[in-house]
């Protein structure tokens, strides 16, 4: 009878330790709300004095630092006022991003970077899902002809960088799998469906050559299209090496997966998504908050920075592919545990950080770039995460 009370108890203490960890999503938006708006004071006072600058990015060494909108960060504050909408109503917020999402609607023509869907999509696109607005329609479909032009067919993929061709000929790197989701939706927009064979065959030849027998990915692979899209190199341009697990990486790789199983249905996809979820969580270097640091591999951890912007990112694509996969408990579980971190722990106070939300993401470690800092795409994805965490 003993055991069993015992059994019985630890069961319940186990429960309420599980309800415990829930984020109060209503106080976590209210927080979040607070520090927009200051956010948007502090753009609307930087733009008083360079109005090509449309978007805030983050702040390093106390310097508040703002993009022009060929950055590639330059979509996420807009798309960041959508999501405020999204969860509010209020029509303050609708008319925020409605008007910073204009400041990046030239980019769309941009057929120099990979990075559209971030750029685009994440402001046209959440736009046109909440308004169906049909200019923004038009928008998003532009710009998925300008990220399929930089498609090529003996390589099956779309090239990432146009820059340092002394280091390689044709690189891609796996973040170029969150920019599928906008020629997915290009297909569905138009019926034409070349940009959907274009997304699928990224996809295909990223699992092919981007990943490790532990589904950990490489950062970069540097293709031959001269020479049947043959593999030329693997490496890191953002983690500590190249055979390396850079954090941010494998979030980016989570998400591209799960995106694609949701638009095809492709059940090798959803393998791909439960590997690279199982390499996540059972990695041995993340602390207990379920934040990693910004590299799993990097031999000084634990004294090395954090990265929140890839917890957010991992929690955000947790919680969609908690909905396809036979492990759906444990990844909502894993992401709920990582949104109540994010949000008692790793939130820049109210007022400060500039009107930030996160506190201590990495951004470029190896370039000594942004550093332990609050940064655009970490606030971005914890919004959508406290969003679909409902």
């Amino acid at each position: 009878m003993k055991i069993k009370l015992n059994t019985v108890l630890l069961s319940l203490l186990s429960c309420n330790l599980a309800m415990a960890q829930k984020v109060n999503v209503k106080q976590a938006f209210s927080a979040a709300a607070k520090q927009t708006t200051l956010l948007v004071n502090n753009v609307n006072s930087a733009r008083l004095l360079k109005p090509n600058l449309v978007s805030p990015r983050t702040v390093e060494k106390g310097q508040f630092k703002m993009v022009v909108s060929k950055d590639w960060t330059s979509g996420f504050f807009p798309a960041q006022l959508w999501y405020l909408y999204q969860y509010t109503k209020d029509n303050t917020w609708l008319d925020l991003a409605r008007k910073y999402t204009q400041d990046i609607k030239k980019e769309q023509y941009n057929r120099g970077t990979h990075d559209l869907g971030f750029m685009i999509y994440c402001p046209f696109g959440n736009g046109y899902r909440l308004t169906g607005d049909t200019a923004y329609k038009a928008v998003i479909i532009q710009a998925a002809r300008s990220l399929s032009s930089r498609f090529n067919k003996t390589a099956g993929v779309i090239k990432s960088w146009d820059h340092n061709g002394d280091k390689w000929k044709y690189p891609v790197i796996i973040d170029n799998m969150m920019n599928l989701e906008l020629l997915f939706e290009a297909t569905k927009m138009t019926g034409d469906s070349s940009f959907y064979k274009v997304a699928v065959s990224h996809a295909d030849q990223t699992i092919k050559n981007h990943f490790r027998p532990d589904f950990s990915s490489y950062h970069v692979i540097d293709y031959d299209t001269l020479n049947a899209g043959k593999v030329l190199q693997k490496l890191t341009a953002q983690g500590y090496a190249n055979e390396s697990a850079w954090a941010r990486g494998q979030a980016w790789a989570l998400y591209g997966y799960t995106l694609c199983f949701r638009e095809t249905r492709n059940k090798t996809y959803l393998a791909q998504a439960d590997g690279i979820a199982n390499f996540i969580l059972n990695n041995k270097t993340t602390p207990a908050d379920g934040i990693p640091y910004w590299d799993y591999n990097d031999p000084k951890i634990p004294n090395v920075s954090r990265d929140a912007s890839a917890a957010a990112i991992t929690a955000s694509a947790l919680y969609e592919l908690a909905k396809y996969s036979n492990s759906a408990k444990r990844y909502k579980a894993a992401a709920d545990k990582i949104l109540y971190s994010l949000s008692t722990q790793y939130t820049s106070r109210i007022g400060g950080n500039y009107g930030f939300i996160l506190e201590h993401s990495t951004g470029h470690l190896p370039a000594k770039s942004e550093i332990d800092v609050p940064i655009n795409y970490a606030d971005y994805y914890y919004l959508e995460a406290l969003l679909r965490s409902k």
